[in-house]
């Protein structure tokens, strides 16, 4: 068996390789050094694709379209790859005298890929450690060279994205999951064949957490991009350091001003101050949220201003009390999911019954749920945006390998 023991002085010349090396082969130079500490016959990282549901393996000579190679998709559901990444722990197989090792690539709750290895032998628990960590450096390795090239976009397409869903991802945060030490938040989106215009964000800063959804009207192009003034205003007014009426004010001037007569936005913002553990919500025309607290999945009564872009440009929104208790999941929805065959789920048995998963697999499976009793094809976005409180005072997360457990 190897040595296994990485000195600081190694991993900073790890660092400095994948720094040294082009964008498109940094993850390759991770698994290049990787596998020559582990003796490794074959490393390879696979990207979680947009469906949630399957990996696609990202080889060196896999740099995209151009490459004609056809990419490896590998299934979530029942596979050692898929169990890493619910469980978020290093899964060893063994195999002929050796192992596969599968390891979560994951930064603060975000499910990128996994990190797979072919040893020769079957590894000890200091091994182990080395693939989980690894794995975890692998993670920021992606999302820092994702800025600079299309090869990790284009592995986690499954589909080829219109032009509608284009615009629509585009307005997607960077990351779809987040965890701090009073919270986790994380959102899916399952887009309609047409696109229906749905949108969720978040954003933390050091004393607040700042979280939206929107539905915009109608579908495809129009509907991308009426979203794309609502979501540009919302993150140009809460980056002024805007309240959330004043957020709301600026979403609904933008729709009344540049959308076309009698186009509209609903939507959904909400403020969460981490040092007073108090939460407030602007509710433009959208369905309520739902509360799971003690185990039961409850809507939340609101009071429903109207959607953006329907009043005059000075008009005020009010700001309600969103109750936080430490334990509590909030699921915040568009009508995709509430509406047509979707109206045959029993939505708050779902939610209550998977309320001991992850919020990342929590929101995948209410998508999932959805899908199955609409027989697969949506006549409208399914989106959902879920935040589990935590409570306490502000303070670091626990985790290991970038997730909590």
């Amino acid at each position: 068996m190897p040595e296994l023991g990485r000195s600081p002085l190694e991993l900073d010349a790890l660092l400095e390789a994948v720094e040294a090396a082009p964008p498109i082969a940094a993850a390759d130079v991770v698994g290049a050094i990787l596998a020559e500490a582990l003796a490794a016959e074959e490393v390879s990282f696979l990207i979680a694709d947009f469906s949630g549901r399957s990996l696609v393996r990202l080889g060196p000579r896999q740099d995209g379209a151009s490459s004609g190679a056809m990419p490896e998709h590998v299934a979530v559901d029942g596979t050692p790859h898929g169990r890493a990444l619910e469980e978020q722990t290093v899964v060893v197989v063994a195999q002929d005298g050796g192992a596969a090792v599968y390891a979560p690539v994951t930064s603060r709750g975000e499910a990128v890929g996994v990190l797979e290895l072919r040893l020769p032998y079957e590894p000890d628990e200091e091994a182990c450690a080395a693939v989980g960590l690894a794995a975890h450096a692998l993670a920021y390795v992606v999302i820092a060279n994702r800025r600079y090239t299309d090869l990790f976009e284009w592995g986690r397409r499954s589909i080829p994205l219109s032009l509608a869903a284009e615009i629509q991802h585009r307005l997607l945060p960077g990351s779809f999951t987040c965890e701090g030490g009073q919270f986790t938040v994380a959102g899916w989106l399952e887009p309609a064949g047409d696109v229906g215009g749905d949108t969720f964000d978040f954003s933390v800063e050091r004393d607040t957490l700042h979280l939206s959804m929107t539905d915009a009207m109608g579908h495809t192009v129009d509907a991308a991009l009426l979203a794309t003034l609502a979501v540009g205003a919302l993150r140009n007014a809460r980056r002024q350091g805007a309240s959330l009426v004043g957020q709301a004010a600026q979403a609904n001037a933008a729709v009344a001003d540049h959308a076309r007569s009698g186009r509209f936005v609903t939507g959904q913002l909400v403020r969460v101050d981490l040092t007073t553990q108090t939460a407030g919500i602007v509710n433009a025309g959208h369905p309520p949220p739902v509360r799971i607290r003690d185990g039961r999945a409850e809507t939340v009564v609101l009071d429903a201003d109207p959607p953006f872009g329907t009043q005059p440009i000075a008009a005020q929104y009010g700001v309600q009390v969103l109750d936080l208790r430490p334990g509590d999941r909030f699921v915040f929805l568009t009508d995709g999911m509430l509406e047509r065959e979707a109206a045959e789920l029993d939505l708050h048995a779902v939610l209550a019954a998977s309320r001991d998963l992850h919020a990342r697999e929590a929101v995948q499976h209410l998508t999932r749920e959805v899908l199955g009793v609409s027989g697969g094809a949506l006549r409208d976005d399914a989106t959902a945006l879920c935040l589990d409180w935590h409570g306490g005072p502000p303070r670091d997360r626990r985790s290991a390998a970038g997730a909590d457990f």
